[in-house]
């Protein structure tokens, strides 16, 4: 019995003091040191994920395919396309391509900029990624109510935060004085010397050109506003004074990877060159486009244009000898077909000659671990034209215009040295095209809209244009397009809310001026 208890009180005292050490250090034991908690998360990653999927879906380029492509640029005039989806080129509904942005977005691109915002509100250590999270879900959300409306927003994105799932439509008015608010806050809060942001893709980390980028977007914004708010358009756009992009240097480029397939490739290189289809031979710049360039003799055209990029439609093998001579560049007529009925079939117009004449974007536009172009220079200092034309703001509209139109020709050089156009080329452009005052709105707004082509960020092309109403546009004629002839307003909203959100797509849907379709109008296009 002693032996026992000799060697039962040691085991007992032991295990006393191992139940006292687990206690003691429990948290530490029982964590793995291989997981990552709230307290070791970096959120640069969040910021790194969202600006990627901003320029388009991993999923194949989704609703870069279908809303930026099929939609938007041939709504706009920057490109046509033969191909019978393609349903913007002849104002027809497909409810499937007009609701992929939304169904892309808020899953793809909210979530992960509210998550970021969200995550780092409130700590000091994370200032600078928390205010550049705020500009970069603003920059979301711009798109997201330009394209639709009144949408979900100040509830977006926060389910896991607020247990709200079905975030209720914010008018379309309310949504843009916040976002304004958002960017003017944020950039101004950005420290340099602060925290190191780590997860930009975008500026590296550089705060003073996040500083340059908030005020310029905040000035993009308040533009937005000039025909339904004039009075809050103007405060916004005189506090960015000063403060907005300084030269092609400071433009937003996220720069792609080809090594990653779908998930890392330019969204619109994936497409045009024809990984999903055949738009690398059936989808070419739009005639409206290319004879704007010709007409005016434009630098731009022997860079962004080539013909003979493919010669047949079996293969999707470029030809090297490609032709970017601007005398032979040809753009391919908006709302033809293959259909063999007369009128209607690309092949009986008076323009066709063979379809490899038509132009295509210039394969340096369209490489894999290309640059998506997110906003520029350049457009910028076009708004401050139109600023200074329309409200007398910011300085001479003619000293912008020059500004921003030289931009929009050197800055190709971003997509691929070989398509730089120098500053004395575009010195040259503007002595034979100075800005006219009394025409200078409609010269201010068709040089956006050839910029934001170039960009390929049709999207923008299409806002800037409902608001401005220029270049004047001849809508094409196709027989039973959904808009009865006019180009497209807005995109309806996704079916798919009816059942996700039922009672808040219902009171949203219904108070659409105009109606919940292609013709109906956001709040700011008046």
């Amino acid at each position: 019995m002693k032996t026992i208890i000799k060697l039962y009180v040691p085991l007992l005292l032991s295990g006393l003091a191992l139940i006292s050490g687990c206690t003691k250090n429990f948290e530490k034991i029982n964590t793995d040191p291989l997981s990552v908690n709230q307290e070791q998360y970096n959120p640069n990653y969040l910021l790194s994920t969202a600006q990627l999927n901003y320029t388009g879906s991993v999923d194949f380029a989704y609703e870069t395919w279908r809303g930026n492509l099929i939609y938007a640029s041939t709504m706009m005039q920057g490109m046509s396309s033969v191909i019978g989806y393609w349903a913007g080129d002849k104002y027809m509904l497909n409810e499937g391509y007009t609701a992929a942005y939304w169904e892309k977005a808020y899953p793809d691109q909210v979530k992960y900029a509210a998550d970021l915002v969200e995550f780092t509100k409130g700590k000091a250590q994370y200032n600078n990624v928390h205010q550049i999270g705020r500009i970069w879900k603003a920059l979301i959300f711009q798109r997201l109510t330009d394209l639709y409306g009144d949408v979900p927003y100040f509830d977006a994105g926060k389910g896991y935060y607020t247990g709200n799932l079905y975030p209720k439509y914010d008018a379309q008015q309310a949504i843009y004085t916040d976002l304004l608010k958002e960017v003017d806050e944020a950039g101004t809060a950005l420290t340099a010397g602060g925290d190191a942001v780590t997860g930009d893709l975008v500026y590296a980390g550089d705060v003073n050109k996040w500083k340059r980028f908030a005020a310029s977007l905040m000035l993009r914004m308040a533009m937005r506003l000039t025909k339904a708010d004039a009075t809050l358009a103007q405060s916004y756009i005189t506090k960015a004074v000063g403060k907005t992009m300084t030269g092609d240097a400071d433009n937003a480029l996220f720069k792609h990877d080809a090594n990653g397939g779908r998930v890392t490739q330019n969204r619109a290189a994936q497409v045009l060159l024809g990984d999903g289809g055949q738009e690398n031979y059936y989808t070419r710049w739009s005639n409206t486009f290319i004879n704007y360039l010709k007409t005016n003799n434009d630098p731009r055209l022997s860079k962004v244009a080539v013909t003979k990029l493919y010669l047949t439609d079996v293969t999707k093998a470029q030809n090297p000898a490609f032709v970017t001579t601007a005398a032979v560049q040809k753009g391919m007529p908006n709302g033809k077909d293959l259909s063999g009925i007369a009128g209607r079939d690309v092949r009986q117009d008076a323009s066709y000659t063979d379809f490899t004449d038509y132009s295509s974007p210039n394969p340096g536009m369209l490489k894999r671990d290309g640059n998506t172009i997110i906003l520029t220079y350049a457009e910028t200092e076009l708004l401050w034209a139109e600023a200074a034309q329309r409200f007398n703001i910011g300085g001479s509209a003619a000293t912008h215009y020059n500004a921003g139109v030289t931009a929009a020709m050197t800055y190709l050089s971003q997509f691929d040295p070989s398509m730089a156009v120098s500053a004395g080329d575009a010195a040259v452009y503007l002595a034979a095209h100075p800005y006219v005052a009394a025409n200078g709105l409609e010269m201010i707004s068709t040089q956006y809209w050839a910029h934001t082509i170039t960009m390929l960020d049709f999207y923008e092309t299409w806002s800037n244009w409902r608001r401005t109403g220029l270049p004047a546009l001849v809508p094409i004629v196709y027989p039973n397009t959904n808009t009865g002839g006019s180009i497209p307003r807005r995109f309806p909203y996704p079916l798919i809310e009816g059942v996700s959100n039922a009672a808040n797509y219902k009171a949203a849907s219904s108070a659409v001026p105009g109606g919940d379709k292609l013709v109906g109008k956001v709040w700011w296009d008046k």
